[in-house]
């Protein structure tokens, strides 16, 4: 599954500069997931780094994307070939 960042973003930053996917960009008014880039942190991390950095605890599952472990690591190393 990808994650998404719901309104109660805050826009501090924080989540940005520790996806290792750089899934993260800034939007309109909060900052965005591109659930196409976006694996929860597996293949890097053992937990998404974004949510544990996340002062606002705005990042919550997509339930647009829902993908299995192994999808996630493909899609990582897809990512990262």
């Amino acid at each position: 599954m990808a994650l998404l960042i719901n309104d109660n973003c805050t826009a501090c930053d924080a989540c940005k500069p520790v996806c290792p996917n750089e899934a993260i960009s800034v939007g309109e008014l909060i900052y965005v997931i591109d659930a196409l880039r976006c694996t929860e942190c597996v293949g890097a991390e053992d937990e998404p780094q974004c949510k544990l950095v996340c002062p606002a605890d705005c990042i919550v599952i997509n339930p647009d994307f829902v993908e299995t472990p192994d999808e996630l690591q493909a899609k990582y190393e897809a990512l990262h070939a």
